[in-house]
């Protein structure tokens, strides 16, 4: 059997801390996984901008609730879950993903959750697991799954590394010169080309 399992941010939706770096004109906080491989550095200062600049969660689920997704994301979605089971492996949170996985039609996603305080402002972030995309693959791969990962960025590198097959989408060119052996797709028909072929190959 088969399964595939996709990046939110970057393949299904926009990056919502681009969004909101732009919302606020705060510069730093246009930073991701392309830029920073380091996930606990980068949550950690995403935090101290917040807490520097008084902004709280309401302040990024305003700018959420304004946010669509990608443009093909919602049809290349569908097709996708014709033809196979789909799990979405992100490293966002609960209190962010919840507007945009609606409007994708609310494929199962596994991400993690912010702590927030009586004043509704960001304190911490907790994982849901440790290097949870790689360990979920590995999860699906002893319950007899064979799996077909995508991602665009460096916190998706385990996930494509443990799956059976991976393709990368939009990645960054440093990612491209590290890692030729990936496929690259860079419009959704064709990842979705790409990752059926893929399914065939492992059926």
């Amino acid at each position: 059997m088969h399964l595939v399992c996709l990046d939110l941010e970057g393949v299904l939706i926009p990056e919502i801390w681009i969004n909101f770096a732009e919302a606020t004109g705060i510069e730093e906080l246009r930073l991701t996984t392309r830029d920073i491989s380091d996930y606990d550095v980068l949550m950690k200062r995403r935090i101290a901008i917040l807490k520097e600049n008084n902004l709280k969660l309401p302040d990024i689920q305003k700018v959420i609730a304004g946010m669509e997704p990608l443009d093909g994301a919602q049809d290349f979605l569908d097709k996708l879950k014709d033809i196979s089971e789909v799990i979405i492996l992100s490293d966002t949170f609960t209190q962010f993903a919840g507007p945009l996985i609606k409007k994708l039609g609310s494929p199962t996603l596994f991400c993690n959750y912010l702590v927030i305080d009586n004043d509704q402002s960001v304190t911490d972030y907790k994982l849901r697991i440790d290097d949870g995309k790689r360990r979920s693959v590995e999860a699906f791969n002893s319950i007899g799954f064979e799996v077909v990962a995508s991602g665009d960025s460096y916190n998706d590198l385990s996930m494509i590394q443990t799956a059976a097959r991976g393709v990368f989408f939009r990645p960054p060119e440093s990612i491209l010169s590290e890692y030729p052996q990936y496929p690259v797709a860079y419009d959704h028909k064709e990842l979705f080309a790409m990752l059926s072929e893929a399914i065939q190959a492992i059926s």
